[in-house]
Protein backbone atom coordinates (compact mmCIF):
# COMPACT_ATOMS: atom_id res chain seq x y z
CA UNK A 1 0.00 0.00 0.00
CA UNK A 2 1.10 3.45 -0.46
CA UNK A 3 2.11 5.01 2.61
CA UNK A 4 3.77 8.66 3.98
CA UNK A 5 4.43 11.03 6.48
CA UNK A 6 2.74 13.74 7.89
CA UNK A 7 4.28 16.94 9.63
CA UNK A 8 2.34 16.20 12.95
CA UNK A 9 5.00 13.36 13.13
CA UNK A 10 2.06 10.80 12.02
CA UNK A 11 2.54 7.92 9.28
CA UNK A 12 0.04 6.72 7.15
CA UNK A 13 -0.92 4.11 4.67
CA UNK A 14 -3.29 4.03 1.88
CA UNK A 15 -5.86 1.56 1.45
CA UNK A 16 -7.65 2.21 -2.04
CA UNK A 17 -11.08 -0.20 -1.04
CA UNK A 18 -11.17 1.17 2.56
CA UNK A 19 -11.97 -2.94 3.14
CA UNK A 20 -8.39 -4.24 3.97
CA UNK A 21 -8.06 -1.89 7.25
CA UNK A 22 -6.07 -4.35 9.09
CA UNK A 23 -3.58 -4.92 6.35
CA UNK A 24 -3.52 -1.11 6.44
CA UNK A 25 -2.83 -0.75 10.04
CA UNK A 26 0.04 -3.62 9.67
CA UNK A 27 0.96 -1.61 6.86
CA UNK A 28 1.40 1.71 8.73
CA UNK A 29 2.28 0.52 12.16
CA UNK A 30 5.64 -1.03 10.93
CA UNK A 31 6.57 1.72 8.42
CA UNK A 32 6.86 3.85 11.08
CA UNK A 33 8.77 1.42 13.24
CA UNK A 34 11.08 2.37 10.30
CA UNK A 35 10.41 -1.49 9.14
CA UNK A 36 11.17 -2.92 12.75
CA UNK A 37 8.65 -5.72 12.91
CA UNK A 38 9.59 -7.55 15.83
CA UNK A 39 9.50 -3.45 17.48
CA UNK A 40 6.04 -3.06 16.20
CA UNK A 41 4.07 -6.32 17.39
CA UNK A 42 5.97 -4.93 21.11
CA UNK A 43 4.45 -1.94 20.63
CA UNK A 44 0.97 -1.40 22.74
CA UNK A 45 -2.54 1.46 21.54
CA UNK A 46 -2.71 4.30 23.29
CA UNK A 47 0.22 3.10 25.84
CA UNK A 48 2.75 3.70 22.42
CA UNK A 49 1.07 5.21 19.83
CA UNK A 50 -2.24 6.21 18.43
CA UNK A 51 -4.41 5.66 15.48
CA UNK A 52 -7.01 7.44 13.38
CA UNK A 53 -8.70 6.10 10.28
CA UNK A 54 -10.06 8.86 7.79
CA UNK A 55 -12.23 7.33 5.66
CA UNK A 56 -13.89 8.21 2.00
CA UNK A 57 -10.58 9.46 0.82
CA UNK A 58 -10.32 10.11 -2.46
CA UNK A 59 -6.09 9.36 -3.51
CA UNK A 60 -6.80 11.04 -7.06
CA UNK A 61 -7.76 14.13 -5.96
CA UNK A 62 -6.63 14.30 -2.69
CA UNK A 63 -10.17 15.46 -1.21
CA UNK A 64 -12.36 13.52 1.73
CA UNK A 65 -15.44 13.17 0.17
CA UNK A 66 -18.17 12.56 2.97
CA UNK A 67 -20.94 11.33 0.61
CA UNK A 68 -18.99 8.86 -0.92
CA UNK A 69 -19.24 9.75 -4.69
CA UNK A 70 -17.30 11.94 -6.83
CA UNK A 71 -17.69 12.99 -10.42
CA UNK A 72 -19.34 9.40 -11.05
CA UNK A 73 -16.68 8.01 -9.27
CA UNK A 74 -17.40 5.69 -5.67
CA UNK A 75 -14.79 6.92 -2.96
CA UNK A 76 -14.48 4.22 -0.78
CA UNK A 77 -10.38 4.66 0.10
CA UNK A 78 -9.37 5.11 3.58
CA UNK A 79 -5.92 6.35 5.06
CA UNK A 80 -4.62 4.61 8.46
CA UNK A 81 -2.96 6.98 10.66
CA UNK A 82 -0.24 5.90 13.41
CA UNK A 83 1.13 8.52 15.46
CA UNK A 84 3.50 6.89 17.52
CA UNK A 85 4.81 8.58 20.80
CA UNK A 86 7.37 11.00 20.99
CA UNK A 87 10.22 8.84 22.17
CA UNK A 88 10.16 5.91 20.00
CA UNK A 89 9.23 8.30 17.15
CA UNK A 90 13.20 9.29 17.95
CA UNK A 91 14.58 6.77 17.20
CA UNK A 92 12.73 5.94 14.07
CA UNK A 93 12.20 9.09 12.56
CA UNK A 94 15.39 9.22 10.87
CA UNK A 95 14.83 5.88 8.90
CA UNK A 96 11.39 6.97 8.08
CA UNK A 97 12.93 9.90 6.58
CA UNK A 98 15.24 8.28 4.67
CA UNK A 99 13.03 5.69 2.97
CA UNK A 100 11.11 8.38 2.30
CA UNK A 101 13.29 9.95 0.39
CA UNK A 102 14.11 7.18 -1.75
CA UNK A 103 10.92 6.25 -2.38
CA UNK A 104 9.10 6.38 -6.08
CA UNK A 105 6.37 8.35 -5.54
CA UNK A 106 2.65 5.95 -5.68
CA UNK A 107 0.23 7.71 -8.84
CA UNK A 108 -3.59 6.58 -8.13
CA UNK A 109 -3.79 5.51 -11.73
CA UNK A 110 -0.98 3.67 -13.28
CA UNK A 111 0.23 4.23 -16.22
CA UNK A 112 1.72 0.14 -17.12
CA UNK A 113 -1.04 -0.05 -19.68
CA UNK A 114 0.06 3.28 -21.75
CA UNK A 115 1.68 2.56 -25.62
CA UNK A 116 0.96 -1.21 -24.72
CA UNK A 117 2.55 -3.51 -27.65
CA UNK A 118 1.19 -6.59 -28.43
CA UNK A 119 1.25 -8.80 -25.18
CA UNK A 120 2.62 -12.33 -25.18
CA UNK A 121 0.11 -15.03 -25.27
CA UNK A 122 0.62 -18.02 -22.29
CA UNK A 123 2.83 -20.53 -25.03
CA UNK A 124 5.10 -17.44 -25.86
CA UNK A 125 5.46 -16.96 -22.03
CA UNK A 126 6.42 -20.42 -21.22
CA UNK A 127 8.66 -20.85 -24.32
CA UNK A 128 10.57 -17.35 -23.49
CA UNK A 129 10.94 -19.67 -19.67
CA UNK A 130 12.13 -22.82 -21.27
CA UNK A 131 14.84 -21.27 -22.98
CA UNK A 132 15.45 -18.76 -20.06
CA UNK A 133 15.22 -15.50 -22.25
CA UNK A 134 14.76 -12.37 -19.89
CA UNK A 135 14.71 -9.15 -21.88
CA UNK A 136 11.35 -9.66 -23.68
CA UNK A 137 9.69 -10.60 -20.59
CA UNK A 138 11.18 -7.79 -18.52
CA UNK A 139 10.15 -5.46 -21.05
CA UNK A 140 6.27 -6.80 -21.04
CA UNK A 141 6.26 -6.19 -17.43
CA UNK A 142 6.72 -2.81 -18.13
CA UNK A 143 3.56 -2.75 -20.12
CA UNK A 144 1.33 -5.36 -18.67
CA UNK A 145 0.99 -6.75 -15.15
CA UNK A 146 -0.84 -9.57 -16.58
CA UNK A 147 2.11 -11.61 -17.22
CA UNK A 148 1.74 -12.10 -13.76
CA UNK A 149 -0.30 -14.58 -14.25
CA UNK A 150 0.96 -16.41 -17.02
CA UNK A 151 3.81 -16.69 -14.51
CA UNK A 152 2.36 -18.23 -11.85
CA UNK A 153 0.92 -20.76 -13.66
CA UNK A 154 4.48 -21.61 -14.93
CA UNK A 155 5.43 -22.34 -10.92
CA UNK A 156 3.15 -25.56 -10.98
CA UNK A 157 4.37 -26.87 -13.80
CA UNK A 158 5.95 -30.59 -13.53
CA UNK A 159 9.38 -29.70 -14.25
CA UNK A 160 11.52 -28.52 -11.64
CA UNK A 161 13.95 -26.54 -13.59
CA UNK A 162 10.64 -24.21 -15.13
CA UNK A 163 9.14 -23.76 -11.76
CA UNK A 164 12.25 -22.38 -10.43
CA UNK A 165 12.69 -20.63 -13.85
CA UNK A 166 9.35 -18.66 -13.12
CA UNK A 167 9.99 -18.43 -9.75
CA UNK A 168 13.28 -16.17 -10.58
CA UNK A 169 11.08 -14.17 -13.51
CA UNK A 170 8.50 -13.30 -11.34
CA UNK A 171 10.84 -11.75 -8.79
CA UNK A 172 12.33 -9.69 -12.11
CA UNK A 173 8.74 -8.66 -13.50
CA UNK A 174 7.52 -8.04 -10.08
CA UNK A 175 10.41 -5.48 -9.32
CA UNK A 176 9.38 -3.89 -12.64
CA UNK A 177 6.02 -3.54 -11.85
CA UNK A 178 6.03 -2.25 -8.02
CA UNK A 179 8.28 1.01 -9.52
CA UNK A 180 4.48 2.35 -10.80
CA UNK A 181 2.30 -0.28 -8.88
CA UNK A 182 3.70 -1.58 -5.50
CA UNK A 183 0.21 -2.79 -4.27
CA UNK A 184 -0.07 -5.40 -7.51
CA UNK A 185 2.88 -7.11 -6.33
CA UNK A 186 1.87 -6.88 -2.56
CA UNK A 187 -1.41 -8.84 -2.99
CA UNK A 188 0.64 -11.14 -5.33
CA UNK A 189 2.96 -11.78 -2.61
CA UNK A 190 -0.26 -12.37 -0.12
CA UNK A 191 -1.41 -14.68 -2.48
CA UNK A 192 1.71 -16.69 -3.03
CA UNK A 193 1.78 -17.40 1.04
CA UNK A 194 -1.86 -18.10 1.43
CA UNK A 195 -0.71 -20.84 -1.62
CA UNK A 196 2.02 -22.07 0.97
CA UNK A 197 -0.36 -21.86 3.18
CA UNK A 198 -2.34 -25.05 1.83
CA UNK A 199 -0.51 -28.30 2.07
CA UNK A 200 -1.48 -29.23 -1.08
CA UNK A 201 0.68 -26.60 -3.22
CA UNK A 202 3.58 -27.75 -0.17
CA UNK A 203 5.22 -29.21 -3.72
CA UNK A 204 5.34 -26.54 -5.95
CA UNK A 205 7.28 -23.01 -6.54
CA UNK A 206 5.43 -20.58 -4.99
CA UNK A 207 7.79 -20.65 -1.26
CA UNK A 208 10.72 -19.79 -4.59
CA UNK A 209 8.82 -17.01 -5.53
CA UNK A 210 8.54 -15.51 -2.66
CA UNK A 211 12.25 -15.61 -2.33
CA UNK A 212 12.79 -14.17 -5.17
CA UNK A 213 10.21 -11.52 -5.28
CA UNK A 214 11.26 -9.67 -1.61
CA UNK A 215 15.17 -10.64 -3.10
CA UNK A 216 14.68 -8.26 -5.67
CA UNK A 217 12.32 -5.51 -4.33
CA UNK A 218 13.56 -5.63 -0.58
CA UNK A 219 13.67 -2.14 -0.13
CA UNK A 220 9.43 -2.23 -0.50
CA UNK A 221 8.96 -5.72 0.80
CA UNK A 222 11.29 -6.55 3.29
CA UNK A 223 8.20 -5.65 5.71
CA UNK A 224 7.29 -9.99 4.40
CA UNK A 225 10.18 -11.55 5.61
CA UNK A 226 9.09 -12.19 8.99
CA UNK A 227 6.13 -13.82 7.51
CA UNK A 228 8.48 -16.59 5.77
CA UNK A 229 10.31 -17.71 9.61
CA UNK A 230 6.62 -19.17 11.01
CA UNK A 231 6.97 -21.75 7.88
CA UNK A 232 10.03 -23.20 9.23
CA UNK A 233 7.94 -25.24 11.79
CA UNK A 234 6.82 -27.46 9.15
CA UNK A 235 8.45 -30.18 8.01
CA UNK A 236 7.52 -30.39 4.50
CA UNK A 237 8.63 -26.84 3.64
CA UNK A 238 11.86 -26.21 5.81
CA UNK A 239 13.85 -26.51 3.24
CA UNK A 240 12.09 -24.17 0.69
CA UNK A 241 12.29 -21.94 3.28
CA UNK A 242 15.56 -21.78 3.92
CA UNK A 243 16.05 -21.74 0.23
CA UNK A 244 13.72 -18.56 -0.02
CA UNK A 245 15.14 -17.02 2.93
CA UNK A 246 18.88 -17.62 1.11
CA UNK A 247 17.71 -16.13 -2.20
CA UNK A 248 17.25 -12.80 -0.09
CA UNK A 249 19.95 -12.93 2.00
CA UNK A 250 22.33 -13.25 -1.12
CA UNK A 251 20.99 -9.68 -2.12
CA UNK A 252 20.44 -7.85 1.33
CA UNK A 253 21.88 -10.30 3.59
CA UNK A 254 21.79 -7.15 6.55
CA UNK A 255 17.94 -7.83 6.40
CA UNK A 256 18.61 -11.72 7.22
CA UNK A 257 21.46 -11.32 9.57
CA UNK A 258 19.91 -10.40 12.85
CA UNK A 259 17.54 -13.29 12.69
CA UNK A 260 20.39 -15.98 12.32
CA UNK A 261 19.91 -17.79 15.26
CA UNK A 262 16.98 -19.01 13.38
CA UNK A 263 18.70 -20.96 10.86
CA UNK A 264 22.35 -22.37 12.71
CA UNK A 265 20.19 -25.53 14.73
CA UNK A 266 19.27 -26.45 11.12
CA UNK A 267 23.20 -27.61 10.43
CA UNK A 268 22.33 -30.48 12.72
CA UNK A 269 19.16 -31.67 10.92
CA UNK A 270 18.92 -34.77 9.67
CA UNK A 271 17.65 -34.59 5.98
CA UNK A 272 20.43 -33.68 3.84
CA UNK A 273 18.84 -30.50 1.98
CA UNK A 274 17.90 -28.59 4.93
CA UNK A 275 21.51 -29.06 6.29
CA UNK A 276 22.94 -27.62 2.67
CA UNK A 277 20.98 -24.81 2.54
CA UNK A 278 21.17 -24.02 6.30
CA UNK A 279 24.94 -23.74 5.26
CA UNK A 280 24.42 -22.06 2.27
CA UNK A 281 22.15 -19.14 3.94
CA UNK A 282 24.46 -19.21 6.41
CA UNK A 283 27.06 -18.06 4.31
CA UNK A 284 25.58 -15.16 2.64
CA UNK A 285 25.36 -13.86 6.33
CA UNK A 286 29.25 -14.52 6.87
CA UNK A 287 27.96 -15.59 10.84
CA UNK A 288 31.55 -16.79 12.52
CA UNK A 289 29.59 -18.49 14.99
CA UNK A 290 28.46 -20.91 12.65
CA UNK A 291 32.31 -22.01 11.66
CA UNK A 292 32.79 -25.01 13.75
CA UNK A 293 29.44 -26.53 12.59
CA UNK A 294 30.06 -25.89 9.20
CA UNK A 295 33.63 -27.53 9.24
CA UNK A 296 31.84 -30.71 10.69
CA UNK A 297 29.71 -30.75 7.60
CA UNK A 298 32.66 -30.32 5.13
CA UNK A 299 32.79 -34.22 4.26
CA UNK A 300 29.29 -34.70 4.12
CA UNK A 301 28.72 -36.35 0.35
CA UNK A 302 25.00 -36.12 0.15
CA UNK A 303 24.26 -34.13 -3.22
CA UNK A 304 21.51 -31.57 -3.30
CA UNK A 305 20.36 -28.95 -6.37
CA UNK A 306 21.09 -25.58 -6.03
CA UNK A 307 19.48 -22.98 -8.56
CA UNK A 308 21.69 -20.66 -10.29
CA UNK A 309 21.23 -18.25 -13.11
CA UNK A 310 18.80 -20.59 -14.67
CA UNK A 311 20.13 -24.17 -14.11
CA UNK A 312 20.24 -26.31 -10.90
CA UNK A 313 23.71 -26.82 -10.07
CA UNK A 314 24.56 -30.45 -8.43
CA UNK A 315 26.25 -29.73 -4.93
CA UNK A 316 27.48 -31.93 -1.93
CA UNK A 317 26.63 -30.52 1.29
CA UNK A 318 30.20 -30.69 1.80
CA UNK A 319 30.83 -28.27 -0.58
CA UNK A 320 28.08 -26.14 0.28
CA UNK A 321 29.93 -26.06 3.79
CA UNK A 322 33.00 -25.78 2.35
CA UNK A 323 32.00 -22.46 0.60
CA UNK A 324 30.23 -21.14 3.53
CA UNK A 325 33.53 -21.20 5.14
CA UNK A 326 35.22 -19.00 2.19
CA UNK A 327 32.59 -16.12 3.08
CA UNK A 328 33.65 -16.57 7.09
Amino acid sequence: MPVGSCSCGAVYAFDATGHNLGSAFIEALVFGCNMDWDLAWGLLPEEDYLEKVVENYDYEKNLIVSGGFYEGRRISGALYFIRLHRDIREVTNQGVRKTLEQAVPASPASSAGANRGKALTKKEVEDLIRSYQIDPLLSMAGQDKRIITDLLRLLYSGDELVRLRAAEMLGKVADVIAQKEPEAVSNLLQRLFTAVSDTGASSWGAMDAIGEIIGHSAEIFAGYIPALYQFLENEALRAKVLRAVGRIAGARPELIRKSAFRFTPFLHHPEPETRGYAAWLLGHLGIAAAKEDLTRLKNEDQKIGLYENGTIVIKTVGQLASEALEKL
